[in-house]
């Protein structure tokens, strides 16, 4: 259930493309080479919360110091997240929800 984002940048924004399983991230990944104004950046998995840049990039990557690249690897985690969050956000489900004060019981007292 969309547990792959793609993330590309297009006109200086990031962006994703939601995808059920890895190899169809890859191929829409691949994809992305051919569109001249989307520039491919990597896979964000959010199940292991893990990040898989583009093979350009993760030679690039890889010539990075370690804090290098525990930051750069945690920034786009975070914006992955976000983008996800945007396209699917938040509701509560009904254990969830608080209670209205008019939906509280109501206690008679007798005399």
């Amino acid at each position: 259930m969309n547990r792959f984002s793609v993330i590309y940048k297009v006109k200086k924004q990031y962006a994703h493309i939601l995808c059920d399983t890895h190899s169809e991230a890859t191929t829409a990944l691949r994809k992305l080479y051919a569109k001249k104004k989307k520039i491919p950046i990597g896979i964000y998995d959010a199940k292991t919360e893990l990040f898989y840049w583009e093979p350009i990039r993760q030679q690039r990557f890889d010539r990075l110091t370690v804090q290098e690249q525990g930051k750069l690897g945690n920034e786009m985690i975070t914006i992955a997240q976000a983008l996800r969050d945007q396209a699917n956000p938040w509701r509560p489900n009904d254990s969830q929800w608080q209670p209205d004060i008019l939906q509280r019981p109501v206690f008679l007292i007798h005399d």
